[in-house]
């Protein structure tokens, strides 16, 4: 099975590590973000900075756009950002909409959303959504096509956990997307992985930890963890015109070292021309 996680920085097109004016998404429903995702063969796909009705992406509920350029029937997006982009100063929350939104191929309409996505080709027995918490406070970060350090506040997130029914049995896969505050990233991965104790093992957590390297391994194999957590991917994903860290991880709890060893059967992060990030794809057997 392939697996791929990918912050898509709500479809922007990239060129020589700047935003190409007026190409967020490309011409079309689906656009260069069906385009990719299509492109990738995968089985399961987690998607970050996706957008819903947002005007600075044509309007396009990404999510369902990206699912079916892809072929996946089964997916559910999960807004923990309910109100409009504002260019240069944030989020324009909804005060009217909840703090946490899951929406499926039976849902349309609603008000504009940002959050995350997790797309299947295998059935799924079950979801599971939680709500992240912003930290208290921002930092100047890097942002695409702008100079300098830019101050940037925290915002929710969201965590999107599904059990599949795979070939040697259930097992878990969650869609997550961590703050970039330092400290504040660890203590939610380690509500994540309390979260999703009680589902079926093996454990696969596919994200933008905004955590680098090693980093998310320690953290989860940490006090009172349950793994060992292993690495299914070492590659450099960010920034996507010259990679030179990584931020989006593929890990993996309840499958011995052994058997790790020999189910990967490869891993990559592929140039597309779609984010600052590139996607992070692994071959598994499960």
């Amino acid at each position: 099975m392939r697996f791929v996680t990918f912050n898509v920085l709500h479809g922007q097109v990239m060129a020589g590590g700047r935003p190409v004016a007026g190409a967020v998404g490309g011409p079309g429903e689906s656009g260069e973000l069906g385009e990719v995702v299509g492109g990738l063969g995968a089985d399961v796909v987690a998607l970050q900075e996706v957008d819903r009705g947002q005007e600075r992406s044509g309007r396009v509920d990404q999510a369902r756009a990206a699912a079916e350029a892809g072929g996946f029937g089964e997916w559910r997006y999960g807004a923990a950002v309910h109100g409009r982009s504002v260019p240069g100063e944030g989020w324009a929350l909804d005060p009217g909409a909840p703090e946490l939104g899951v929406y499926g191929p039976g849902d349309a309409g609603g008000p504009p959303a940002h959050g995350v996505v997790l797309m299947s080709r295998l059935p799924v027995r079950r979801w599971r959504a939680r709500r992240l918490p912003p930290a208290p406070v921002g930092l100047p970060l890097r942002v695409a096509g702008r100079r300098g350090l830019v101050p940037v506040r925290d915002q929710p997130r969201a965590a999107l956990a599904a059990v599949l029914a795979g070939g040697q049995g259930p097992f878990t896969v969650v869609a997550l997307h961590l703050s970039f505050v330092p400290g504040w990233n660890v203590r939610q991965l380690r509500a994540v992985r309390r979260w999703i104790d009680d589902l079926p093992r093996p454990h696969l957590l596919l994200g933008d930890f905004n955590l680098i390297g090693a980093a998310p391994r320690a953290v989860l194999n940490g006090p009172r963890g349950a793994g060992p957590w292993r690495d299914l991917a070492r590659t450099a994903t960010y920034p996507a015109h010259r990679p030179r860290v990584q931020f989006d991880h593929v890990l993996a709890a309840g499958l011995p070292a052994a058997t790790v060893r020999a189910a990967v059967r490869g891993a990559h992060a592929p140039a597309v021309p779609v984010s600052d990030h590139r996607p992070l794809v692994v071959d598994l057997d499960v």
